[in-house]
C-alpha cells in the first residue's frame, strides 16, 4: 500500500523571474535549468512563465523532500518535461534520484500571465 511521503508547493511571480533572468542571465540558467529546459522555455511564446513554472516545480520538490537546498538537493537534478499531451512530469537524476528512488513524484502546474504555482506530491512506490 502506497502512502504520501511529502508535499510541496511554490508560487513564482513571473515578473520577478523575468528580472532575475535579465539580471543574472546565463549564470542563473546554468545553475538551475537543464539544457533541455532552457531550449523548451526559449521556444515558448511567453518564456518567463515557463521558466517560472520549472523553477516553482523544483522548489516544490525541495519542500516535499524536507531537505531544503542542502543535502541531496541540486537544482539540475530535477528536470520538468512535458509529455505529448503537454502534461508536465518530473525527471530525476543523480543525488535527488537516489534520495527519491522509492518515490513516485506527482506534479501539477498552473499559471496566469503574472503568477505560476507548482504542487508536488511524493508517494511511496510500495
Amino acid at each position: 500500500m502506497s502512502k504520501i511521503l511529502g508535499i510541496g508547493v511554490d508560487v513564482v511571480d513571473v515578473q520577478r523571474m523575468k528580472d532575475v533572468l535579465e539580471k543574472q542571465g546565463k549564470v542563473f540558467l546554468d545553475k538551475v535549468f537543464s539544457d533541455m529546459e532552457v531550449t523548451y522555455c526559449k521556444t515558448r511564446k511567453k518564456p518567463y512563465i515557463h521558466f517560472g513554472a520549472r523553477f516553482a516545480a523544483k522548489e516544490a520538490v525541495a519542500k516535499a523532500m524536507r531537505t531544503g537546498w542542502s543535502g541531496a538537493f541540486h537544482w539540475r537534478d530535477i528536470e520538468v518535461v512535458n509529455d505529448q499531451s503537454g502534461a508536465p512530469h518530473i525527471l530525476l537524476s543523480r543525488d535527488v534520484a537516489k534520495a527519491l528512488d522509492q518515490c513516485r513524484v506527482h506534479l501539477s502546474l498552473s499559471h496566469t500571465d503574472n503568477t505560476v504555482v507548482a504542487f508536488v506530491v511524493l508517494e511511496s512506490k510500495k
